[in-house]
């Protein structure tokens, strides 16, 4: 497998540690950053999300990221977005109020539903249900375990662009991918041999 240069953007509201690490573990160069102008020289940009969205998104403004990373995706540089990261590629996110995404896909960020029979958050291990042929699953079982941890989930408008699910009290999208964008709702960091293949596929994604 080639070294790959990666940028993993920092917007200030947590640790981004384990990332990184799980990134140089399968062969990455990885330079952690909230210059914008590093991101718009990126081969590929991961942004891991943490903490509430309307938070995360005013950490992604006030450096100026927003713009660099909107820039770097219509160049076709590679983005993955990992929990509230996923959450950031759409449109709106209701999380604390209602706050705008990036907007790189149709849909929006809502909570799951006090009415569900499930506890809140979605925390611990649940099954993928993949798409055939999805590019970030190369290798990897329908039915594999993932691991979650979040109280939001994203409603894509656009079925094309779901190419993954998990059933926690209803169905719902846990990955995407529209060309070279993609996001997942687990933590690949936190699961195990799985997560590190498909960040792997994601690095090879080129």
């Amino acid at each position: 497998m080639k070294i790959n240069d990666v940028i993993l953007i920092d917007a200030g509201t947590g640790n981004l540690r384990s990332v990184q690490k799980a990134l140089e573990s399968i062969g990455a160069n990885v330079l952690r950053t909230d210059d914008p102008n590093k991101v718009l020289i990126a081969k590929q940009v991961v942004l891991p999300g943490v903490g509430a969205f309307g938070d995360f998104m005013s950490g992604l403004r006030t450096r100026g990221l927003e713009s660099a990373i909107k820039e770097v995706v219509v160049r076709g540089v590679p983005l993955l977005g990992i929990c509230v990261g996923m959450q950031a590629l759409f449109e709106v996110g209701e999380e604390m109020g209602e706050h705008a995404g990036l907007g790189l896909l149709p849909g929006r960020v809502g909570r799951f539903a006090e009415s569900l029979s499930v506890k809140i958050p979605h925390t611990g291990w649940n099954q993928l249900t993949v798409k055939p042929d999805a590019l970030l699953f190369d290798q990897v079982n329908d039915g594999a375990y993932v691991y979650f941890n979040h109280s939001y989930y994203c409603q894509p408008w656009n079925s094309s662009d779901v190419i993954a699910t998990t059933e926690y009290g209803l169905q719902y999208a846990c990955a995407v991918q529209r060309d070279k964008i993609f996001g997942v709702q687990f933590h690949p960091e936190k699961s195990q041999t799985v997560g590190l293949k498909i960040l792997k596929n994601f690095l090879e994604a080129v």
